[in-house]
């Protein structure tokens, strides 16, 4: 995979539009950032440009929704962390903008606006026309080079993502290159057996990943829990209770248990399912194996039989890939499954954990540096898995192709 790297480009004295991913959890009443952790993980690759004039380029949520708002708390907390001036402009490309940054000194950093607030990055273009927007080009003309480090928005086909790449010379930033290369290793390189581990409620990826990993022999097993387990304990045709069979439809995932089905009948040896789950009756926890589910109440967690024989199938694995929950983590009746499974998977050679809620879970058991990996991106990550090209690395690789 040919993606440019910082230390190839050059960038000493010039000035670099810099992709970040710093959309974080914020209390809309005071527009707090309740965790930093994103920021963090962009840290080296602002250091490794502290000879440039370094442009961040970044977002926070989308439209419509409550914590869309200005990159002024972004710009502040950013400082804290770098522990020099970050200076922040409430303007995207306007004159405020660019007058600002042909202001600059090589080693100052600046923020620019949410460029979300800019109707055309919230189009999925190809990046022949992303390239053609009116963001594209004026953004590409305020500076030299174009770094990408926002691994968390790598999926999606949006111009600062997939048209800059082709209107400039870009490279991958630190984060984004460890992203790909650690990912890369699962396919080829990874210490056998692989085992992954799919749950959570993203079924529909998650049996993509299933499928893929298991026809091309990435993984020599797969262990389903949470909602992606349901889908496959109906496929085999157990009875999992109304109000979880009711959940499945709300989230429209009735047409995952067919896709099920053909995984099972391929690859029945390799996928392990739970043989127990639990459940809540008259206030507490209580056991059912997977043919006795009760009828009226949902399934919460994994059952300490299932919970035993995925343990033991962690335990001799090599490699471990861990994506999505066992069940209803944040009540501690029912978070046994998902602790136990991630204690078990940080202990293996080779572990990779795909972001979201789970990366969430370990930061607050303290296991953070007991995984090889922990992806910043869980959609852009969960895609990576099933074998797909991330348009952001794709754009990358033309780039590098274009611009040499």
């Amino acid at each position: 995979m040919q993606i440019g790297t910082i230390r190839e480009l050059g960038c000493s004295g010039k000035t670099v539009l810099l992709r970040l991913d710093l959309n974080s959890p914020i209390d809309p009443t005071s527009n707090l950032i309740l965790d930093d952790k994103r920021f963090r993980e962009h840290l080296p690759t602002i250091r490794a440009l502290s000879d440039s004039r370094v442009v961040i380029v970044t977002h926070q949520s989308r439209p419509g929704k409550k914590d869309f708002t200005t990159l002024e708390a972004h710009a502040e907390k950013l400082e804290q962390l770098l522990g020099k001036p970050v200076k922040y402009v409430d303007s995207i490309f306007g004159r405020h903008a660019r007058e600002a940054v042909h202001a600059m000194k090589p080693g100052e950093v600046l923020m620019l606006e949410n460029v979300r607030f800019n109707a055309e990055e919230n189009l999925t273009l190809k990046p022949e026309e992303a390239k053609k927007t009116h963001l594209v080009k004026k953004l590409s003309s305020m500076a030299d080079f174009f770094v990408n480090d926002a691994f968390g928005t790598a999926h999606r086909s949006q111009p600062t993502v997939v048209g800059l790449p082709l209107a400039m010379r870009s490279a991958a930033g630190l984060l984004m290159e460890k992203e790909v290369s650690t990912l890369s290793k699962v396919f080829s390189g990874a210490p056998r057996p692989v085992c992954m581990v799919l749950g959570g409620t993203k079924v529909d990826d998650s049996i993509d990943v299933a499928r893929h990993v298991l026809e091309n022999g990435i993984a020599d097993k797969v262990i389903v829990i949470g909602v992606v387990a349901n889908i496959f304990l109906i496929a085999a045709g157990y009875d999992i209770g109304k109000p979880s069979t009711q959940l499945i439809a709300q989230l429209k995932y009735q047409p995952e248990v067919e896709n099920a089905k053909e995984i099972l009948a391929l690859f029945r040896d390799r996928v392990i399912m739970p043989e127990s789950v639990a459940v809540r009756q008259n206030n507490r926890r209580v056991e059912y194996p997977v043919d006795r589910i009760p009828d009226d109440t949902p399934v919460l967690d994994l059952g300490m039989d299932s919970l035993e024989s995925m343990v033991q199938a962690l335990k001799k694995s090599g490699t471990v890939v861990f994506n999505g929950p066992a069940g209803v983590f944040e009540d501690a009746d029912f978070a046994t499954g998902t602790y136990e499974m991630l204690k078990a998977a940080s202990q293996v050679e080779f572990s990779v954990v795909g972001g979201g809620h789970t990366a969430v879970v370990i930061e607050k058991m303290g296991l953070e540096h007991d995984f090889t990996h922990i992806s910043t991106g869980g959609g852009a990550c969960i895609e990576f898995l099933t074998g797909k090209k991330l348009p952001a690395v794709d754009a990358l690789e033309q780039s590098k192709k274009i611009f040499g």
